[in-house]
């Protein structure tokens, strides 16, 4: 977990928690939203009426600025809605953020056959916990995630790390596969 007496000074830290940020403001029940991160420096020389909202960090080398990509393609899965994401060179990475349900291992154990009524069995679960999880990746492969709960919504309780979900890390990377 991010502690408020480490400064966190990674750019894809920063882009990926200030993304997480932006989400949360908004509350829960979101659908999936993707944004495109680019090069802060590059985007204020295209854009120089910018640069006068940025701050400090966005100021770093490096600094990733995050513009949230709207009306994505329609998809029956999160896999399928990447498999049709391609950037161009101006994006250095991106970042994916989703809510999903959690339950412990046991839970899905006498599932009923029927999708819809697992999805309720599993919803109606009193362990159950509500997450939100963003992904983030850049062209070069580093990747961070962020795992917020809705029982401990909070920006210091945020957790953090390479390895949350490594499935949709690659899947994110493997939008910047040639």
């Amino acid at each position: 977990m991010t502690s408020p007496t480490q400064p966190v000074t990674d750019p894809l830290a920063i882009a990926a928690l200030d993304t997480e940020r932006h989400v949360a403001a908004a509350g829960w029940d979101q659908p999936p939203r993707l944004f495109a991160l680019v090069d802060t420096a590059d985007l204020v020389a295209r854009e120089p009426q910018l640069a006068a909202g940025l701050g400090a960090a966005d100021r770093a080398e490096g600094a990733l600025t995050a513009i949230e990509q709207e009306e994505l393609p329609e998809a029956d899965s999160i896999e399928a809605l990447l498999g049709q994401i391609a950037w161009p060179d101006t994006v250095t990475g991106c970042a994916f953020v989703l809510e999903r349900l959690v339950v412990p291992p046991d839970a899905e154990r006498d599932l009923p056959e029927d999708q819809d009524a697992a999805v309720e069995a599993l919803a109606a679960h009193p362990d159950r916990r509500d997450v939100r999880l963003l992904a983030a990746v850049t062209r070069d492969g580093r990747s961070i995630c962020l795992l917020r709960q809705r029982d401990h919504d909070s920006d210091d309780k945020v957790a953090t790390g390479p390895d949350i979900a490594p499935g949709l890390v690659a899947a994110l990377q493997a939008t910047f596969a040639d």
